[in-house]
């Protein structure tokens, strides 16, 4: 069968390196699960390496053509192809309260909203790797102080370790995109529950970041605090200078102030 041609209304920009895709593959331990779900597989460049391995592997892939292509290609594949959208699929159709882990050369257009919606699931997802556009994967990854620390960072490292591994170029996908690309690991901390409301948190964190420029007190008006509360000194401090435990403890001062 022919090739798949990248559609640019997807974001598709296929890896043409198996080098690369083997070294992606193998980011991942399979340790604590025994299944595991591959994101945008077009292809299947890097579904081969997957396949190789000692774990059951889905796919799942909203472009009818790379469906069709996988479906003629990769015998393995039998029944394990899920042609859906993963921003709006409800995977435990697929994976019923199982733990699994989540793979891919995702595409750069949606790949914020899949790490949200990985988050959603973050009880059934150990373990999480996979190629970005190299300013949203270090945007993952990032420390407080800096400008690229932000939402992501710290949703993601208040469950997740974080790891930027390495950095891909341009030229080894077809099309190339305009931007360098890099890998990441995520695996979920032993103890990932938060000692405060994790709904809470996310609108603290969310609220804090949307005005980054200006102190907590100001940024975090809409929450109605005590004006006792804002005199604390933590809330002099704008939200990069706070790191994943700061702001839980600041979500617990927020939590015991509404009491």
């Amino acid at each position: 069968m022919e090739k798949v041609k990248a559609k640019k209304h997807l974001g598709q920009h296929f890896l043409i390196d198996e080098s690369i895709a083997a070294a992606i593959a193998a980011t991942l331990n399979f340790e604590g699960y025994e299944e595991v779900l591959e994101i945008g597989p077009g292809m299947g460049v890097l579904t081969k390496y997957l396949l190789d391995k000692p774990i059951t592997t889905y796919v799942i892939e909203i472009d009818t053509e790379s469906v069709t292509y996988l479906e003629n290609n990769f015998s393995k594949l039998k029944g394990k192809i899920i042609s859906k959208d993963f921003l709006k699929y409800d995977i435990n159709e697929t994976f019923e309260g199982k733990q699994f882990g989540i793979i891919g050369n995702f595409p750069y257009n949606i790949s914020t909203q899949i790490v949200f919606r990985m988050l959603e699931y973050r009880n059934q997802i150990p373990e999480f790797s996979g190629m970005f556009q190299k300013e949203v994967a270090e945007r993952i990854c990032e420390k407080k102080g800096t400008k690229a620390y932000g939402i992501l960072s710290v949703l993601v490292q208040a469950f997740y370790h974080a790891d930027y591994l390495f950095t891909v170029d341009e030229h080894v996908f077809n099309p190339p995109p305009k931007v360098k690309s890099g890998v990441l690991r995520l695996r979920r901390k032993e103890d990932f529950s938060l000692p405060c409301g994790e709904k809470l948190f996310f609108t603290v964190v969310k609220t804090a970041f949307q005005q980054r420029r200006k102190t907590l007190r100001n940024s975090l008006k809409t929450l109605n605090l005590s004006d006792n509360l804002r005199e604390e000194t933590i809330f002099d401090l704008r939200p990069e200078q706070l790191n994943v435990q700061q702001f839980i403890e600041l979500t617990q001062k927020i939590e015991a102030d509404a009491v």
